[in-house]
């Protein structure tokens, strides 16, 4: 089993086919997206594919170690997370391709009209230790 990560973007992906912002939406659309996502999720548990999915909210903060006394945070002036990460899923796969096939059903969520978004999502691999050699 290989590990996965699905993050959806606000922007900094290629346009999605039904390229219109969440907060456009209908309430119902809204809704039959969030369904769409928790069906997929609960499906993926039943397989034992799913891991973890999270929505993340428009506020965040970039924060670094900046010496005693001063201050660590900054809203800018870079690219942000905030403004490029919309959420995320992980889950747990026994190939690439499974990756893959289940990404492009996930990207195909109704979006405004009830039509699917087909967004693009970045799939990546988690990061794997290298085997350890003993002499």
């Amino acid at each position: 089993m290989a590990k996965y990560l699905l993050l959806k973007h606000y922007r900094g992906a290629p346009a999605a086919v039904n390229d219109v912002p969440m907060d456009k939406w209908a309430p119902e659309e809204v809704t039959a997206h969030v369904q769409y996502m928790e069906d997929f999720a609960n499906r993926l548990r039943e397989t034992g594919e799913y891991v973890d999915s999270q929505a993340l909210a428009p506020e965040g903060t970039f924060v670094r170690y900046d010496g005693e006394g001063r201050p660590p945070v900054t809203d800018g002036p870079f690219a942000e997370t905030k403004d490029l990460i919309a959420g995320w899923m992980v889950i747990d796969v026994d190939s690439y391709e499974r990756a893959l096939e289940l990404a492009g059903e996930l990207s195909a969520a109704p979006g405004a009209g009830g039509e699917p978004i087909h967004e693009w999502l970045e799939l990546r691999p988690f990061l794997t230790h290298p085997p350890t050699i003993t002499e």
